[in-house]
């Protein structure tokens, strides 16, 4: 290959014409818009109008967890400790199976925009902006995760130090992710999967037939392949990361956001049958990259010849096996190819977690804790500050953890044993849950898993729970080195139990929580969260709403969160209105308005207000009926003042129609509006006629 100083121009080239291919998909596809009548800006970013069509829809829903940390990780895993301890791939496809059952048609049938919506809608807006934290940690973990894999990439590529790599990563990654929403990123993870199965595809006939690697006999596929558990505690340890991997892998924002944007909750739920499956095909090429370089004698390798690598490979450098297999196991043309289509996935997986991160943000944090009547432009403003600050930690996170897998693994940790419970418990049992329960299991969840410690974070164990392992004697030199207390390993499965009780509690303290304010044990100004008994006047009006799309009212406007099927075609005005627009016009012509009548507009004046899911009709098909969800308590109490507003001004119109059929009337004979519009228009008596007709002839005289 040429070289100018230690740069390799051929890989140099490689992964330039990529990032343009990436870089000119995202762009073109950011010019797409939906054809939604009503949809916002902020919808187009975040939900892509909610336009999703089913072929993008398998690629973009495959790509939520196949990308550089998935094909790198997998790698790595594989050429460390053998086949059986490869968990992610088996995991997350599990976890997106899990998620069409029991999570996808819920949630597209209701509306929501992000992940944390039905959080909030049962907690209220603060509580949903704590349980923002685990969602925003993995996230970042998970960006971070990436962005490690493509610098080692480029480390490779290049020879380049992996720092410099990973900051240069995620600047162009940054760049990226401003200039298309999910349109963008939709889009390119359809390059995405295809330049990883072609590209990876390509390499591994040519790698696996290098003179480097010896011929793999069913001996070696057992004791270099495999690999092994280690039984006893290391079962429940085992145990308790692949139930990590699964459940953890349902609550996250880079899921939701494909599940919320397809066009129907139908093809939401197929999609992600669907993506499972792909899942677990796009493991097979890096499963198989990370065998063939556990079988290769690195030392028959330029790995040893020209860069002077150091064998064996270090735990450290393992994270960078996949492109090393491709760069000194392939011919240079073959390495062009796959280790440019690798960075380009890297590259594409990048925006979607960062701009996950950012949506969430923006709308559940900012928008509707701080800022509630903030504009769409204000919150699109903020969205692109939050990409920045996501960004920056995903990189730090990155340049301070060693080990991808480790890194993807850990992303995982705080959204399984915080995130899922509360997710689970609120979606499909929302009625025996309240904010008291919630705080405490958050709490709960939270102060279990780090008394558990983390190496990865250098966090000691503070329980050593039953199974512990001590540390071995490498650790322990290790500790001495660094300054540090050694950690050992703790083998009990106390992720998944800090999960279960997390789950428990969040119901056994909510309704303990409602039986002793309903009996009145405790009074009703103690309900501090006004979730109990001590809740808002505009609160305690609104029912639960039932199954169908949501329209929720800002300060400003009616936001429309239904399918596109849904929303193409115009509202047939309702007939009650008609009906009230003739009786305001007999009002001005002086008709009488009696008390039953004065009831009835009223109450269509109200239906006017809120509309009725009955009297809504398509044009191009008049037979079918939209179903309206009634607004989400996130907006209610700004929609309930809206109403009242309406209402008011409603009202006022009455009065002054009112008023100019009273004009006539003669000083003292008006009394209030209610006599008014309950009395017969003022008829004058004949005398009264009379002396008006006698006082007219004098003065005329």
């Amino acid at each position: 290959m040429d070289f100018i100083g230690d740069i390799d121009l051929l890989g140099l080239l490689s992964v330039i014409i990529f990032y343009f291919v990436i870089l000119g998909v995202g762009m073109w596809a950011a010019q797409k818009k939906s054809n939604v009548e009503g949809v916002s800006e902020e919808e187009e970013t975040m939900l892509a109008g909610r336009n999703i069509g089913m072929f993008v829809g398998i690629f973009t829903m495959t790509a939520t967890w196949v990308g550089g940390g998935y094909i790198n990780g997998t790698a790595e895993i594989v050429f460390n400790d053998g086949l059986v301890w490869c968990q992610a791939p088996f995991g997350y496809a599990l976890s997106l199976m899990l998620g069409g059952i029991f999570f996808a048609n819920k949630m597209r049938t209701k509306g929501y925009v992000t992940m944390l919506d039905p959080l909030q809608d049962a907690y209220g807006s603060r509580m949903g902006g704590l349980l923002f934290l685990p969602a925003l940690c993995g996230e970042v973990f998970w960006s971070a995760g990436i962005l490690a894999a493509l610098g080692a990439t480029l480390t490779i590529i290049l020879h380049i130090p992996m720092d410099a790599s990973v900051v240069a990563s995620a600047c162009v990654a940054v760049f990226y992710t401003l200039i298309g929403g999910l349109y963008s990123v939709a889009y390119t993870d359809v390059i995405q999967l295809f330049c990883i199965f072609i590209g990876l595809w390509v390499c591994i006939p040519f790698a696996w037939a290098h003179p480097a690697v010896a011929t793999i006999q069913l001996t070696d596929w057992t004791e270099k392949w495999m690999g092994e558990i280690g039984g006893g505690w290391w079962n429940a340890h085992y145990a308790d990361y692949f139930l990590l991997l699964t459940f953890g892998g349902i609550p996250w924002q880079v899921y939701f956001q494909r599940v919320l944007s397809s066009k129907s909750a139908g093809k939401a739920e197929l999609l992600s049958y669907i993506a499972a499956v792909g899942c677990l095909l796009m493991a097979v090429p890096p499963v198989l990259i990370g065998g063939i370089a556990k079988a290769t004698d690195w030392n028959k390798t330029d790995y040893v010849q020209l860069h002077n690598g150091i064998l064996p490979i270090p735990k450290e450098d393992t994270r960078m096996i996949l492109p090393m297999v491709l760069q000194y196991l392939t011919p240079p043309i073959i390495a062009f190819f796959g280790l440019g289509a690798v960075s380009a996935a890297v590259m594409s997986s990048a925006d979607s977690s960062v701009l996950s991160a950012a949506s969430m943000f923006a709308r559940n944090v900012y928008k509707l804790i701080f800022r509630q009547g903030a504009s769409e432009r204000e919150i699109m403003w903020v969205m692109r500050v939050a990409i920045f600050v996501v960004g920056g930690m995903a990189t730090v996170m990155a340049l301070t953890i060693p080990t991808i897998y480790g890194l993807w693994a850990l992303c995982s940790d705080l959204v399984y044993v915080i995130l899922f419970p509360q997710l689970l418990m609120t979606v499909h049992f929302s009625e025996y849950c309240n904010t008291y329960g919630s705080l405490f299991a958050y709490c709960l969840g939270l102060f279990i898993r780090l008394i558990g410690g983390e190496k990865l974070v250098k966090l000691p164990p503070l329980v050593h729970f039953p199974g512990f392992e001590p540390p071995s004697e490498e650790e322990i030199a290790d500790a001495a080195l660094t300054g540090r207390r050694p950690f050992g390993t703790q083998l009990f499965p106390f992720r998944t139990v800090a999960m279960m009780l997390s789950m428990i509690s969040l119901i056994s303290v909510s309704l303990l929580m409602t039986w002793l304010f309903k009996s009145k044990r405790l009074r009703k100004e103690w309900d501090l969260f006004k979730c109990v008994v001590n809740i808002p006047e505009d609160q305690a009006q609104m029912k639960d709403p039932d199954d169908g799309e949501m329209i929720g009212m800002t300060r400003n406007e009616m936001k429309k969160y239904a399918s596109v099927d849904d929303t193409n075609g115009h509202v047939i005005v309702p007939e009650e209105e008609v009906a009230l627009r003739r009786r305001k016009e007999s009002l001005a012509r002086g008709e009488s308005l009696d008390k039953p009548r004065a009831r009835a507009s009223a109450d269509l004046m109200r239906k006017q207000m809120s509309v009725d899911p009955s009297d809504i009709r398509l044009d191009d098909k008049p037979d079918v009926k939209r179903r309206i969800r009634p607004l989400s308590k996130i907006d209610r109490r700004e929609s309930l003042k809206q109403i009242k507003q309406g209402l008011k001004e409603g009202v006022q119109e009455v009065k002054e129609v009112i008023k100019e059929v009273a004009d006539h009337l003669p000083d003292g004979h008006r009394g209030s509006i209610a006599s008014i519009a309950a009395q017969p228009r003022y008829k004058k008596l004949e005398k009264d006629i009379k002396e008006d007709l006698k006082e007219t002839h004098q003065t005329e005289l």
